[in-house]
């Protein structure tokens, strides 16, 4: 067994957290992607309560969840802080983590879902973005001008929501409306720590466009 083994997912924002901070580090690891339709035992053992990926196996040991083998990640290997250091710091790196981490679901729901729920989630979208946009007014990182721990957390609404958008046809971000989260985003996404990590744009567009139509077709079949 390889010393660090990450059990993941190509496409998913919450695998590329974790490979992002062992990047930072620079760990060595070994990928092994997950079938979430066929989970391999070593998935069901290595993460029984919740059965999901990503989870790190670290000398044997597995930990789970994004946010957690982050901060296990910056406090066991050598390399550069994910954390700050400063206290205050520390816990508004946490504060944004948390915040952008309990919206995924809703940001989710808008392009998976339709009619009444779509729109509630459109809704709640919205204000998280206007949260967003005014935190980050001059801005060039959540926590100071260090890529960090809240930056990792951020991936899902840097990129991933841009790709959700271009795949369904639901458009939720303009420059109009969020002129702080849109300048961000873009200079996030250019960012040589975050761009050289990314998934192909092209190749995440046509999986998320295929789920995008069947969570559509199945919206609109006969109850």
């Amino acid at each position: 067994m390889a010393q660090v083994k990450l059990l993941g997912l190509w496409y998913s924002p919450f695998s590329h957290r974790v490979e992002w901070a062992l990047k930072l580090k620079g760990v060595k690891y070994e990928l092994v992607e997950e079938d979430l339709q066929n989970k391999s035992p070593l998935l069901l053992e290595s993460n029984p309560v919740h059965k999901k990926i990503p989870v790190l196996i670290h000398n044997g040991k597995p930990i789970s969840e994004s946010l957690v083998i982050l901060e296990y990640i910056d406090e066991t290997f050598e390399g550069p802080s994910i954390l700050p250091k400063d206290p205050y710091d520390r816990s508004l790196a946490r504060f944004w983590a948390k915040f952008l981490d309990d919206k995924v679901t809703v940001i989710v729901n808008t392009f998976l879902r339709k009619g009444e729920e779509q729109e509630k989630a459109k809704e709640e979208v919205c204000e998280m973005l206007k949260v967003l946009d005014n935190e980050l007014k001059d801005k060039k990182f959540f926590v100071g001008d260090k890529f960090g721990f809240a930056d990792i957390a951020a991936n899902f609404v840097a990129f991933w929501l841009g790709v959700f958008e271009e795949a369904s046809g639901v458009v939720l971000v303009t420059s109009e409306k969020f002129p702080n989260f849109s300048k961000w985003r873009d200079e996030y996404t250019n960012c040589s720590q975050v761009k050289e990590s990314l998934p192909l744009r092209d190749e995440l567009l046509p999986f998320f466009r295929a789920r995008s139509q069947a969570a559509t077709a199945s919206a609109s079949a006969p109850k």
